[in-house]
């Protein structure tokens, strides 16, 4: 059973981009169950041509999958493979793929198809299926309202293989519900920032703290265990033994840590002893300025006095 919807719906998903125009996009509201004609091979006339001149941003487990296939730091596979950009309309920082050759092709790709195939992005796991969730822009609490629509482009020709499927069967078959859960929380900061629009904007502190958190995961375990993090917030011993060697546990406490310190949310704690010395530097910093304010009130007050003064006198 399907729902007709508005196109202007439809700006669901960050991660790739090919053509802006809405009417790629069926106006339907699809279910797990709905049916999906489609198959991509290289027996496709158009095989790879979905590759070049598109747009695909990186999530966090997109770059921390990535660089472990190819045996790269962080920050070596963001220099060599990505460049950066700004997420769904947002001032958050984030990567894409740099594109490369004559073709400005993705980088992974050849003729012969995908040499990272098994471990590709998100984007690539979607097509041509997108999902719309509006629980992520909202607040913890809200109603999900989750469903599903068809990318058709002129120039992808799968949409004429035979191959029958429903939604529920391509997006296993794709990999995506992993990729999902690995993602949710990241794109819950995304779409949370999103909501907010133009009316606040993120420090240049929170953007670095955000691109280093979400897209170099080697740095952030360093700012971790190599400054006074964890003499700032109360961090129980098994997620400190976790996050010491595990990345997938690293990758979802930067997760929390970022909603935290950007918008209040999670159950971080700062130290006790670390909140009461804030409370105090506030405190000497409000009484410093109140000293200030009324000697600089003393001092106008007397060069006033003086000059009444000195009327009097002529």
């Amino acid at each position: 059973m399907s729902e007709k919807v508005q196109p202007a719906q439809c700006d669901s998903t960050i991660f790739k981009s090919t053509d802006k125009n809405p009417s790629n996009i069926l106006p339907e509201k699809l279910t797990l169950d709905s049916a999906l004609q489609f198959e991509c091979h290289p027996g496709v006339s158009c095989f790879t041509a979905c590759c070049h001149n598109i747009k695909i941003i990186l999530t966090p487990y997109d770059i921390l999958v990535l660089r472990k296939r190819l045996k790269l730091a962080a920050h070596e596979f963001i220099t060599q493979y990505t460049e950066p950009t700004f997420l769904e309309k947002t001032d958050m920082p984030g990567v894409q793929l740099k594109l490369a050759g004559e073709k400005n092709g993705c980088p992974f790709v050849t003729p012969d198809g995908c040499t990272v195939y098994e471990d590709r992005p998100t984007a690539c796991r979607y097509y041509p299926i997108g999902m719309a969730d509006f629980h992520e822009g909202g607040t913890d609490d809200a109603a999900e309202d989750k469903f599903f629509f068809i990318v058709k482009e002129d120039h992808c020709k799968g949409h004429l293989e035979p191959k029958q499927w429903t939604i529920g069967e391509w997006r296993a078959d794709q990999g995506v519900d992993q990729r999902d859960e690995m993602n949710k929380e990241w794109l819950r900061l995304v779409m949370r920032r999103k909501s907010f629009g133009h009316q606040a904007s993120l420090s240049d502190a929170a953007k670095r703290m955000f691109f280093m958190a979400s897209t170099d995961l080697d740095t952030f375990r360093k700012f971790i265990f190599e400054s006074s993090f964890l003499e700032t917030y109360e961090v129980d011993e098994a997620t400190i033994e976790e996050i010491r060697e595990d990345d997938i546990k690293l990758m979802e406490f930067s997760f929390q840590y970022l909603a935290n310190t950007l918008f209040g949310a999670g159950a971080m704690t700062i130290r006790e002893e670390k909140l009461q010395k804030k409370v105090a530097e506030i405190k000497e910093r409000q009484d410093n300025a109140l000293k200030d304010a009324e000697r600089e009130y003393l001092e106008l007050k007397a060069e006033r006095d003086q000059m009444v003064q000195e009327r009097g006198g002529n």
